[in-house]
């Protein structure tokens, strides 16, 4: 039974029932998670924007009768903010406790292309704390909370390609506890899509992506689904994070308990999963099943880090997966991700990052690499690899470097003129016909 099932033989109320919600994952048969399932809160009130003044016309700045909605909403015990059709234009808006912003059908949120109607605050941005611009709908430090479709939620350009400091993203909650995404299509406008940190029991599911960079950066969270995503984008589609060097080491808080499931994900630059390269409060406990990759940049999924990052990266699997174009999988432990953090690494051997665990079983592929692991420190080899029953065609085979304990078997690739499998420094079954390394 897959981890998708088994979720979904919980009882739920005749509110999830309505949403078909699954309330947390099970990363894999050793972590279970407590069923605390997303919900519209049981107050229902509503609240439509319209009545708080919103115009819709594109042109006229509705921020203030969207954040008056919210707040009302808020303090008068949650409920449901509505949307209804029009094109509402605008800045960055806050949620609250227990509130519930439902999109409808033909209802659009542009962001406004004005940096001042983005306050500035300290976030989390590529792992390090520093300033930049709140996102266009954010919330912090709050419970059951939510967006739904069928609505469409746009970035502007020029609010979010800012670097220096962080420009506006789209959808932000940071340290919130029971956050659902559902049924509605994000456009970027030019930096990452969604951000939610240090959150628990997330469920992110029917959404539609697009952009030139990341989709969805879970950073530091617990209890996480996404399901049934389509995310089409320049940069990593889905990237799992959790700080990088001292910042990120000393609070420790990892990536824990993500199930990636049903999802079609098309990558131009990176990865469709990219895990990294900010590791340094570990990601773990991680299932990607019956997803459809695209990869015309790197690899449908791409584990990576540095030394200086630390952390650990394991109980990393995928079962079920289809992968088109680019490489299928490369690890790199070593050498990824910017440079930029040289004056706060975490020193010695323990700033070696730690892979333990990985594999991955009935892939199908049509692809240039198949596996490319060989960035793997000798102080700190990769403690377990499983490749099983992997078919297709590819132009070059598995290549692996500094692994313990790795299991090969059932791999029936076709197409590459070199040797299926070369190893340097591998122990574990199903290397017999392998080649040495040159």
């Amino acid at each position: 039974m897959s981890s998708l099932q088994i979720l979904k033989s919980f009882s739920f109320t005749a509110t999830l029932a309505l949403f078909g919600i699954i309330p947390v994952c099970i990363a894999n048969a050793a972590t279970t998670s407590s069923p605390t399932p997303a919900s519209s809160p049981t107050a229902k009130k509503s609240y439509n924007v319209r009545d708080f003044g919103a115009v819709g016309d594109n042109k006229t700045k509705d921020t203030a009768a969207f954040q008056k909605a919210l707040d009302t909403c808020a303090v008068n015990g949650g409920g449901d903010v509505i949307v209804p059709a029009g094109v509402y234009l605008i800045g960055s808006v806050q949620m609250g406790t227990q509130t519930f912003l439902r999109l409808a059908e033909g209802a659009v949120i542009n962001g406004s292309p004005d940096l001042d109607d983005y306050p500035m605050m300290d976030i989390r941005w590529e792992g390090r704390t520093e300033q930049g611009r709140r996102s266009l709908i954010f919330a912090m430090n709050v419970d059951h909370i939510g967006i739904t479709g069928p609505g469409i939620i746009q970035g502007n350009p020029a609010a979010a390609q800012s670097q220096n400091p962080r420009g506006a993203l789209v959808l932000e909650p940071i340290n919130c506890n029971d956050v659902l995404w559902d049924g509605f299509t994000v456009s970027q406008g030019g930096n990452w899509a969604t951000h939610p940190t240090y959150c628990t029991d997330v469920i992110i599911k029917n959404l539609h992506i697009t952009g030139r960079r990341d989709g969805i950066d879970i950073d530091s969270c617990k209890h996480v689904v996404i399901d049934n995503c389509n995310v089409d984008t320049g940069d990593d589609s889905i990237s799992l994070k959790s700080g990088r060097g001292m910042d990120g080491a000393r609070l420790a808080i990892a990536s824990d308990d993500i199930l990636i499931s049903n999802c079609t994900l098309r990558d131009r630059t990176f990865a469709c999963i990219g895990i990294g390269s900010e590791t340094s409060g570990g990601v773990r406990n991680v299932r990607i099943e019956h997803c459809h990759f695209v990869s015309s940049g790197s690899s449908a999924i791409y584990i990576k880090t540095r030394i200086g990052r630390g952390g650990s990266i394991e109980n990393i699997s995928g079962d079920d997966l289809d992968v088109q174009a680019g490489g299928f999988l490369q690890v790199n432990l070593i050498s990824s991700g910017n440079q930029n953090t040289a004056d706060d690494s975490v020193d010695g051997l323990v700033g070696y990052p730690q892979g333990r665990n990985f594999s991955f079983t009935n892939v199908r592929v049509t692809c240039t690499t198949l596996v490319d692991i060989t960035k793997i420190s000798t102080e700190k080899p990769l403690d377990g690899l499983t490749l099983k029953n992997i078919t297709g065609t590819s132009t070059k085979g598995i290549t692996l470097a500094n692994i313990t304990g790795a299991k090969l078997s059932g791999i029936k690739v076709t197409g590459m003129p070199g040797a299926m499998v070369t190893v340097d420094n591998v122990t574990g079954t199903g290397l017999d016909d392998a080649s040495a390394a040159q």
